[in-house]
């Protein structure tokens, strides 16, 4: 068999396998961007938290109790920050990645 011929059967072969995912993926449900019934049940569920529950509280509750413990978060949140694009070379909040 000549190599075009190979690889046409072998595009035939992944495009029949991509279709049989995305037939399964409809009936099971989305996977990553798009996925609006995710997104749909999440947004409820933020809602419902935020007007049951007293967010401010809980806010203070997750406030480190000591000065080591705001240490190790300030530890934490730099070694974060240094495997994400944005935070390198500078905070989020100012644009990100200035390389």
């Amino acid at each position: 068999m000549n190599d075009d011929r190979k690889q046409g059967q072998q595009g035939q072969q992944q495009g029949r396998e991509q279709g049989q995912q995305q037939q399964q993926g409809g009936a099971q449900g989305q996977y990553g961007e798009g996925n609006y019934k995710a997104t749909r049940q999440y947004n409820e569920g933020l809602k419902d938290h935020v007007e049951h529950h007293d967010v401010e509280k809980e806010a203070r509750d997750a406030a480190p109790k000591s000065e080591a413990e705001q240490r190790e978060m300030d530890e934490a949140e730099r070694i974060g920050k240094s495997k994400s694009k944005a935070g390198r070379e500078g905070d989020m909040r100012d644009g990100g990645d200035k390389a």
